[in-house]
């Protein structure tokens, strides 16, 4: 079992910056790839990025590429999402997520924290 943890949400203004942390427990973390997904209001939940085992890897989607940026530090079991240039339409709700595969498919992750609510007012 991993157990997860995010903090960092919170109310921000459209071009503004957050940073999400995740937390792990349990298992060696090192062993997962971490993704960040998100769900808005009334959407299915989509991802936002992942990174591999070792951190060299990663991969965004389109619409946050150039603007978040997804590490890890596998000594400290975390991994963060830093938002910069933040838009109305990145209000939702953030989850990250551990999985053995490198994946931007969710149904490749098998632990998930309970999310941190990010809103971005216009």
């Amino acid at each position: 079992q991993v157990q997860l943890a995010e903090s960092g949400g919170g109310l921000v203004q459209a071009g503004g910056s957050l940073r999400l942390s995740c937390a792990a427990s349990g298992r060696t973390f090192s062993n997962y790839a971490m993704g960040w997904f998100r769900q808005a209001p009334g959407k299915e939940r989509e991802f936002v990025a992942v990174i591999n085992w070792s951190g060299v890897s990663t991969w965004y989607l389109d619409s946050v590429k150039g603007r978040f940026t997804i590490s890890r530090e596998n000594a400290k079991n975390t991994v963060s999402l830093q938002m910069n240039s933040l838009i109305p339409e990145d209000t939702a709700v953030y989850y990250c997520a551990a999985g053995t595969a490198w994946s931007t498919n969710q149904d490749r992750y098998h632990y998930w924290g309970q999310g941190t609510q990010v809103t971005v007012s216009s």
